[in-house]
């Protein structure tokens, strides 16, 4: 293996120590070596924290001097909550840097790389792109798109069914699958349902984990503004991060009043067709420095969003039984034939014991 690339790949791995605990900056791992030893590691810190350039280079002091970098992502070169990691690396006398993918932030953008190269270092990027691409898909799709990365996450019995016909479902993933969707609820920066699965399951949608790690926003979209007192969620707004959005017309309400007491923010929008306009939802969330949306929803949410082809990534969790009946995850998504279906790319499987989660991302539109 090219020693290049094998350097990338311990950057990447380190990077992952930081995925879930430093949004809204891009988790990001930096590798120091010289004479082909690695003589320091880092990675994205909390925000407002070292980046993780500044922390390899903390760790290596001056044996950093002639040594190489490696980062997946091109090293910042603002001013920020923290000083330009070029800067830093300049300062340290690094000697080469290799960087993984450019930085498409209008505030990097190249620029960061220029930096570099003015100084006298030398600089090569393009290393294994198409994975740290993908390590960080939520942070790219905030830059590129102005929106958060969007995952539908949905748990179904083996006959692709969400609940028996009397509405149960839990449990139908195990323990080991459960544990999994926390994990995936603390590395998002929001979780989002609708009122109907407030009001059916009474979830708190909260991450539940030993050791470090973050509560994300909890978002329920509840234009009537219905939320439950008693419900688990109301119960627990003053201790978890809460949002709901509701119709502009009900944030003077008797009912708003309570809620904001209890602790919930209210965000107002206007209703279309009986609905909210999502990408308005996604826009907001973009302006909180949102970048990540773990969907915990019903049906009617979640075809919402697929017809307006604002999900990037599904996460199907599929649990050792078979219900039959009705309940089809997606009953009215109105697709008519074989042809006209949604096709998922890059599938990927992991096991949990005798479930296991299927993982794609939609190729293409709803045609019907």
């Amino acid at each position: 293996m090219d020693k290049h690339i094998s350097f990338i790949q311990l950057a990447i791995r380190t990077a992952e120590k930081a995925r879930g605990m430093c949004s809204p900056n891009p988790f990001v791992g930096a590798v120091i070596v010289k004479q082909d030893a690695v003589i320091a590691t880092g990675y994205t810190q909390r925000y407002g924290s070292d980046h993780a350039e500044v922390q390899a280079l903390s760790k290596a002091g001056e044996a950093a001097r002639g040594a190489d970098m490696y980062v997946t992502l091109e090293p910042c070169s603002h001013y920020g909550k923290t000083p330009p990691c070029a800067s830093a690396i300049i300062k340290a006398g690094i000697r080469r840097v290799f960087i993984g993918i450019t930085d498409p932030n209008p505030l990097v953008s190249g620029k960061g790389i220029k930096m570099l190269a003015d100084a006298g270092i030398e600089v090569r990027s393009g290393f294994m792109e198409a994975e740290i691409t993908r390590q960080l898909e939520y942070y790219l799709c905030y830059i590129q798109k102005n929106r958060p990365f969007v995952s539908l996450k949905t748990a179904l019995s083996l006959d692709g069914k969400y609940a028996a016909e009397d509405g149960s479902s839990r449990w139908i993933s195990n323990e080991a699958s459960r544990l999994y969707t926390h994990r995936l609820r603390s590395e998002h920066d929001v979780i989002l349902t609708g009122i109907k699965t407030i009001t059916i399951d009474n979830p708190m949608l909260n991450v539940r984990l030993k050791g470090r790690h973050k509560q994300p926003l909890r978002v329920v979209l509840d234009p009537a503004l219905q939320m439950p007192l008693e419900s688990n969620f109301a119960a627990s707004m003053s201790e978890y991060p809460s949002l709901l959005y509701c119709d502009s017309k009900l944030l003077s309400s008797s009912r708003a009043v309570k809620l904001l007491e209890m602790g919930a923010s209210l965000h107002g929008l206007p209703i279309i067709k009986g609905h909210f306009d999502l990408l308005e939802v996604l826009h907001h969330l973009a302006s909180l420095k949102l970048y990540s949306v773990l969907l915990e929803t019903g049906s009617g949410i979640a075809e919402s969003f697929l017809k307006a082809g604002l999900v990037d990534k599904c996460l199907f969790f599929y649990g050792a039984k078979i219900i039959g009946g009705s309940n089809s995850p997606l009953p009215n998504l109105g697709i008519s034939n074989i042809a006209s279906a949604i096709i998922l790319r890059d599938i990927k499987i992991k096991r949990f014991n005798d479930n296991f989660m299927l993982s794609g991302y939609p190729g293409n539109t709803i045609s019907t």
